[in-house]
């Protein structure tokens, strides 16, 4: 291959094209040049002055290394890998780093298994972490999936970490850690460095987060669905330490991938609020290729992967075309690309609770039971309710096996004569269900069958369903497909009484999200 870049940027041999005319994105100087861009076999030949018998004219227009996410849930989205790259590629991300916590807690190595499966042969390259807390995916401190596993991923204590076995030990050493530590700080913090973690994507706030790029670590920006950290960390970005960042989703719905967007949104914001382009454009790209140890990726020069973007300008930062492996994947906010579907039969029936009557959802009696206000105009507090003067809705968090159940009350929801339910928990284990009423309540639940997924219900029946048939967190059908019944979900929940200041289903996850 180095012979064939060389003979090519040569003139020996003809490349496949050459985008002209467009400014290009030098990572390493900190400048957008006017240069013209040669590619040949999926990598970059040369960045000067080309020409080529196949011509792309970025005239005006911007060029950009293709983004990584450098942390993401892809179940989070509610969709396949196969419909989540449909999505996403459209908006610039040709590589995302993903931690398939939720579907292997529900399904173990098979799920992962099935992540890796769904994700080959698509112009989105997904590397995957593993969660630390499955030790069904490690084995002798080797992961048991296949090659894209680049590291690990999860919450433990330092305590845990410095005085783990061996078996952990060698585990945390021998790749990538991405540990969850909002705040941590000193000796802690020390701690988890000393053990081999390298990354963090959860912080409270800029000091937390330049105390521990101090240390060594890298920080990744957060900008999902649940988790919406960019407009108070950016701040603290600048052109000396933008080295030790990221930006990643974590948590981002297929929904407001299709209406906001991804990494683009995330480096348009940036922009907005006071970063350069240049730096925006490094941070969504080469900084996290050099967090993961990425070789040849994240930017526009000779011998790294063709994975190109174009974008209209440094403003809105539109994306128009997308390059992955040196491919046209996507153009004006279109996929160019298709994939067959993977199997997941294996995957669709994890919920074992049974027809559930209504006497699933009695709970004992208490003289007094507080609530969690969920009003968005109010700040959260617990409120007395057994006065019965404030509507209540009761809530229950029943394990996928039906074993157990918890029970709490929220205020502020507003349902009435109706239920919702939903397999797409926090917790993976777990199912949540609300309503005003023990009949709906257990027809919401019914309606998920083993399969899962989320249901209203009024009247004893579903009146809406979302079904997810994969491990009862994603599903294969297209990305607008499950948008729109989303969006119908939604208006069935608002139409029994749901406060429209709250989203029906995300808000009843809120408060158990860091």
């Amino acid at each position: 291959m180095i012979k064939t870049l060389i003979k090519t940027v040569m003139e020996q041999e003809p490349a496949d094209f050459v985008i002209k005319n467009g400014y290009v994105a030098d990572i390493f100087s900190g400048r957008f040049l006017q240069r013209d861009v040669l590619v040949r076999g999926g990598r970059i030949c040369g960045v000067g002055d080309y020409d080529c018998a196949n011509t792309i004219d970025a005239s005006g227009k911007y060029i950009l290394p293709g983004f990584i996410d450098s942390y993401v849930s892809i179940e989070a989205s509610m969709v396949s890998p196969r419909r989540y790259a449909e999505a996403v590629v459209p908006h610039g991300v040709t590589t995302v780093i993903s931690n398939p916590v939720s579907i292997a807690g529900v399904c173990g190595g098979s799920g992962v298994r099935y992540m890796e499966k769904a994700a080959e042969g698509l112009p989105l390259d997904i590397k995957t972490i593993l969660p630390i807390d499955c030790d069904e995916l490690f084995d002798g401190g080797d992961t048991k999936p296949g090659g894209s596993c680049i590291g690990i991923s999860g919450r433990t204590e330092p305590e845990g970490i410095v005085n783990a076995d061996e078996k952990l030990r060698h585990i945390i050493q021998a790749r990538n850690v991405d540990c969850h530590m909002p705040g941590v700080f000193g000796k802690k913090l020390d701690a988890y460095v000393c053990s081999g973690v390298t990354i963090d994507h959860k912080c409270r706030d800029v000091h937390e987060m330049l105390e521990k790029i101090s240390r060594g670590l890298y920080v990744a920006i957060r900008e999902g669905t649940f988790s919406k950290d960019l407009n108070r960390l950016i701040f603290a970005v600048n052109n000396l330490n933008f080295r030790s960042f990221t930006f990643c989703t974590d948590d981002r719905f297929i929904g407001d991938i299709l209406s906001s967007g991804t990494l683009d949104y995330m480096v348009k914001t940036a922009v907005e609020l006071g970063v350069q382009p240049i730096v925006a454009a490094a941070v969504a790209s080469f900084c996290a290729a050099r967090c993961y140890g990425l070789d040849k990726v994240g930017a526009i020069a000779p011998g790294y992967k063709a994975d190109i973007i174009i974008v209209s300008s440094l403003v809105d930062f539109n994306v128009e075309q997308v390059f992955k492996n040196g491919v046209k994947a996507a153009q004006d906010g279109k996929a160019l690309f298709s994939s067959e579907p993977t199997d997941s039969s294996g995957l669709s029936d994890t919920i074992r609770t049974g027809r559930a009557e209504p006497d699933f959802f009695e709970r004992e009696v208490y003289d007094e039971i507080s609530a969690v206000d969920l009003c968005p105009s109010r700040p959260s507090e617990a409120r007395n309710v057994s006065d019965g003067t404030v509507k209540c809705t009761k809530v229950c968090i029943a394990d996928r096996s039906g074993e157990g159940r918890s029970f709490f009350c929220i205020t502020g929801y507003g349902i009435t004569n109706g239920a919702v339910a939903s397999s797409c928990f926090p917790d993976p284990h777990k199912i949540i269900i609300a309503g005003d009423n023990d009949e709906d309540m257990a027809a919401a639940l019914n309606a998920l069958g083993c399969k899962g997924g989320i249901c209203v219900a009024s009247g004893g029946k579903a009146s809406a369903l979302l079904e997810l048939e994969i491990a009862g967190l994603m599903t294969d059908r297209p990305a607008d497909i499950v948008n729109r019944e989303y969006s119908s979900l939604k208006e069935a929940a608002y139409s029994l009484g749901v406060s429209r200041e709250l989203e029906p289903f995300r808000s009843l996850m809120s408060f158990y999200h860091t």
